[in-house]
């Protein structure tokens, strides 16, 4: 099975039934089973008291009944689309986080570390800041969140997982990335968080499938769990290079992808 959950239509297009049929329609050419939308959370109002600043406050155009109204009537349509929603992990938020996350009725939910407090990490007009810190104590404080992100037990799977590669900066000490992997993948086996193998990295500067195969590896020893993303936000990032994806996970020794409903998960064979 294949299966694409994280993919976003604010951005580029207006949450509309007609739009998401042109998502619909590109799954179905990709060979894509399972679709669903995980829109920013940071989009909707009532997410203000788990992150504001001024870039996300010049974003925040919805209401989530906007959001709502949108599969309601994908499901009058049958359009099979799964409700989802990507949330900005921000430590010392977990109760708002809560909140907001049982007030709606989705299929899963992403949990994603964009930011190291007023600091966008994938953001291009923030790129420079990374000349000017020590990669070794960003990834430190990178993967400090990631590990707190699944220790919360408040998300389905983690977004990306090691999106702070970016932009290229990366530490060269193996033995120190290694000792960042065995704790994020020991938080997220105890709580049972998955993790996506996301082929959005290759339309990054950085050029890589996230994450990186010895990430992978030791989450697959941890016995963590995976599903299978593009991160699209638009209809032609659906299904992106997923041949390569699949591939990736079987070296690896995976044999199953997770789909989700009403945010129970359920495995199914990996083609």
């Amino acid at each position: 099975m294949r299966t694409d959950y994280h993919v976003h239509m604010a951005e580029t297009g207006k949450l509309s039934v007609d739009y998401l049929k042109d998502y619909v329609r590109k799954a179905k050419e990709e060979g894509i089973e399972e679709l669903g939308i995980s829109e920013h959370a940071y989009f909707f109002q009532e997410t203000r008291p788990i992150l504001s600043n001024p870039w996300v406050e010049n974003r925040r155009t919805l209401d989530f009944s906007d959001y709502q109204a949108l599969f309601d009537e994908a499901e009058k349509e049958n359009l099979g689309v799964k409700m989802g929603i990507e949330m900005d992990y921000m430590p010392g938020k977990e109760k708002e986080m809560e909140t907001f996350i049982k007030e709606h009725p989705f299929d899963y939910v992403i949990g994603s570390v964009h930011w190291i407090d007023e600091w966008g990490i994938d953001l291009a007009i923030y790129r420079e800041e990374y000349e000017n810190r020590n990669v070794y104590d960003v990834y430190e404080q990178y993967f400090d969140r990631v590990v707190t992100l699944a220790e919360s037990g408040l998300f389905d799977f983690v977004g990306h997982i090691d999106v702070i590669k970016v932009f290229g900066y990366e530490p060269d000490d193996q033995e120190f990335l290694q000792r960042q992997y065995d704790r994020a993948a020991s938080a997220l086996a105890k709580t049972g968080t998955l993790i996506e193998i996301s082929t959005a990295g290759l339309r990054k500067p950085v050029g890589k499938m996230y994450p990186e195969p010895d990430f992978l590896k030791t989450c697959k020893e941890y016995g963590v769990g995976i599903t299978l993303c593009s991160d699209a936000h638009k209809p032609d990032h659906l299904g992106y290079r997923y041949d390569e994806a699949v591939e990736f996970a079987k070296s690896i020794g995976y044999d199953e992808v997770h789909t989700f409903t009403r945010r129970e998960k359920s495995a199914h064979p990996l083609t």
